[in-house]
């Protein structure tokens, strides 16, 4: 786990610093392939959000990374929010749920091959969140195009 951590910050950094699109505009119901030098990354937004009326939160989307060339594929969530704590993020694909942990306003799958198949094969991921002050947020994410954008991640990074 210490590897993905140090793994994390590293494209974490690089990403906030170099991608526009985390910055910018991402397409809600699209995934999107980022190629950079070091690293590629396909992200999307949510469909579908459900907030309680009159909360707010920075940047959420998903994003799935690798490092060129290396055989790890990483699936992170953020939430714009700080989650309460490490048990407080929820993740379903389809009917079936998938363990995440969590730092701050990013959660991690516990077993990233495992859920990037249930990505490729699924229709819905859903995640229920819930916030340092007690909000719950619950975001719904298609799983359109999934297959095709991280066939692409695996090919051309």
């Amino acid at each position: 786990m210490n590897k993905k951590l140090s793994l994390f910050f590293g494209i974490s950094f690089f990403i906030l610093l170099f991608s526009p699109t985390v910055f910018g505009e991402i397409i809600k119901g699209q995934w999107e392939f980022v190629k950079e030098q070091e690293y590629c990354f396909i992200q999307s937004a949510p469909i579908e959000t459900k907030i309680p009326e009159g909360k707010t939160r920075g940047k959420y989307y998903i994003l799935v990374y690798r490092m060129h060339k290396s055989p790890d594929i990483i699936v992170q969530i953020t939430a714009g929010f700080n989650y309460k704590d490490s048990d407080s993020v929820e993740v379903k694909i389809d009917s079936s749920n998938y363990d995440f942990y969590t730092d701050g306003d990013t959660a991690w799958a516990k077993e990233d091959k495992k859920v990037i198949y249930a990505m490729k094969k699924g229709l819905q991921l859903e995640t229920t969140g819930i916030s340092s002050k007690g909000t719950k947020v619950i975001d719904i994410y298609t799983l359109k195009g999934f297959t095709s954008a991280v066939n692409k991640l695996t090919k051309d990074c």
